[in-house]
């Protein structure tokens, strides 16, 4: 059963104990130089005219969410009807997407229906292949909609962590003008380009919590049969932000103007791996939510919540950050019992608004005292099994 002490506690100093212990067994196997911005009549092609997206740009920033209690902080489910696909992206991001097909995000599209492994969790689970139910493409291909059509068109794409495109795309290719680029754009003009984009469902990285949460939503497996019925692992319990998303799947050639892929500083470490933690300790939690037997899913859930709550307090006994403290105590009030699913969600929640305003207030330079706590580049995975 899984198990949790709970005492009257001090949340700025708390005896781990509090974080419970979790029994029971665990299956632990099983660029060129950027394009020109987008043409006068490229821009049509989506607006009707440049003064249009203009003013529809205003119009979407006057109602973009400015806090974390009016953003809907779920992972955005990819739809389908709205998917451009990543050739769309690569008109302006083409070394991105070049580097991208390196990863195992791209090579799934052609290796992942031929695995054995996923074969069985297919047959146990009494699903058609692969590719051809919900379960299994909502988090390893990306579907695209032609008419009535709907067809899965690459692996883990593009749209799988920024969101589907085509609402969002326009905006984030306006620079203020026809004659306008990115290296010319006013700072004021990309701050509201950023917002409406948002606001129109993209996860920006200029708020590392929308792309967090987007790692977590499958990199938790977040699907109590999946895991207890078809043999799935549950999932990627070695999942850290900084050490994941640095290696392989890095795709930085914004910042060098295509010359090299870029690397984050320390600073943008620093903010990255707090996120991270939240980010997966809210996944967890609303993972572990789920469970309602006394099994793989539930245990490992609950197992991965308690070890990112530790986490977490190393976090806070090195930083005096308040979204940081409204984490920690909403975590310790989260039971990690089964049939707690309410207070689960609830705290799950409040760590989801936390992670999204300290990715967007924190100073990095402000948290050196982290340094210690942060994955060597020597330990970024570079390779799918690594």
């Amino acid at each position: 059963m899984i198990n949790v002490l709970m005492t009257n506690f001090n949340s700025k100093n708390p005896p781990l104990l509090l974080w419970g212990e979790v029994r029971g067994e665990v299956d632990t196997g099983a660029r060129l130089k950027p394009s020109p911005s987008p043409s006068l009549q490229e821009r049509r092609t989506y607006s009707g005219s440049s003064l249009s997206m203009v003013s529809a740009f205003v119009i979407l920033l006057l109602a973009a969410p400015c806090s974390a209690a009016e953003l809907n902080l779920e992972p955005i489910k990819c739809d389908p009807a709205q998917v451009l696909g990543a050739d769309a992206c690569a008109k302006c991001h083409e070394y991105e997407v070049k580097q991208w097909k390196l990863t195992p995000h791209f090579a799934t599209f052609e290796s992942l229906h031929r695995k054995p492994e996923a074969k069985a969790i297919t047959k146990k689970l009494g699903l058609s292949t692969v590719k051809r139910n919900d379960t299994c493409v909502k988090c390893h291909y990306t579907q695209q909609q032609k008419g009535s059509r709907v067809r899965v068109v690459s692996g883990i794409s593009c749209e799988s962590c920024h969101g589907a495109s085509k609402n969002w795309n326009p905006l984030h290719n306006d620079y203020g003008g026809p004659n306008v680029t990115k290296e010319t754009e006013l700072a004021e003009h990309r701050q509201q380009r950023v917002a409406a984009s948002i606001a129109a469902g993209m996860n920006n990285p200029a708020n590392l919590y929308l792309i967090a949460r987007q790692c977590l939503a499958c990199h938790t497996t977040p699907d109590e049969k999946l895991v207890n019925v078809g043999g799935h692992t549950p999932g990627s319990r070695d999942f850290e932000l900084v050490a994941w998303s640095q290696g392989m799947v890095r795709h930085n050639f914004l910042r060098t103007g295509g010359t090299s892929n870029g690397t984050a500083t320390q600073a943008e470490l620093r903010v990255m791996y707090v996120v991270g933690v939240m980010a997966d300790l809210e996944a967890s939690l609303r993972a572990t939510a789920q469970a309602t037997t006394k099994a793989t899913f539930g245990t490992v859930s609950a197992q991965r919540a308690a070890g990112l709550k530790r986490k977490l307090h190393e976090i806070q006994k090195q930083t005096d950050n308040s979204h940081v403290q409204q984490a920690m105590d909403a975590a310790l009030h989260a039971p990690l019992k089964l049939n707690q699913s309410e207070a689960l969600l609830s705290a799950a929640k409040t760590i989801g608004e936390a992670a999204f305003a300290f990715a967007k207030e924190a100073d990095g330079d402000d948290l050196a005292t982290l340094d210690a706590l942060l994955p060597q580049p020597n330990a970024y995975k570079q390779q799918e099994g690594q």
